[in-house]
């Protein structure tokens, strides 16, 4: 009855040891180690997603308000090396500041005549800052790709 006693005393020592050593799941220490690659965690996210799902899987809405009714949306796709995400993450970097410029080009920016929407600096001539084109294998209203650029527009030129 001792040696029984003892052993339940052991593990009863060793499940509290173990529950003050190990931090729980929500706390910040228990935050998992920096793997060293380079990367947001959006971008670690959805190149999570688009492993584990197909290339027509929706990572993202991006919305356009229109004069009369609701706002138009535009979808980031996983895709391919050609169009979606993944073109745009191996082609031309994916971080915040990628997104965030997708979303102020499609969000507010002009059209931009090649299918989607660009933000041009205010002065004269335009200067195309940033352009995105929109439609894809997957969907006509599926961002195929979005970068900077730094060129006269070609309308805008014209006007000064």
């Amino acid at each position: 009855m001792l040696h029984n006693t003892s052993v339940k005393t052991a593990l009863s020592a060793a499940a509290v040891i173990s529950a003050l050593l190990i931090p729980a799941a929500g706390s910040a220490s228990a935050a998992p180690a920096v793997s060293g690659k380079t990367g947001t965690a959006a971008a670690d996210s959805f190149d999570a997603k688009c492993r584990s799902h197909s290339r027509n899987y929706v990572l993202k809405k991006y919305y356009r308000q229109v004069p009369v009714g609701p706002p138009t949306f535009y979808t980031l796709r996983c895709g391919t090396s050609t169009w979606g995400w993944k073109h745009i993450k191996a082609g031309h970097g994916w971080d915040s500041t990628m997104d965030r410029k997708i979303n102020a080009a499609i969000g507010s920016g002009d059209a931009n005549g090649r299918g989607g929407y660009s933000i041009y600096t205010n002065q004269c001539p335009r200067v195309e800052k940033f352009r995105t084109i929109i439609g894809t294998p997957a969907g006509r209203n599926d961002l195929l790709t979005a970068y900077k650029v730094d060129q006269p527009a070609a309308a805008g030129a014209a006007r000064c």
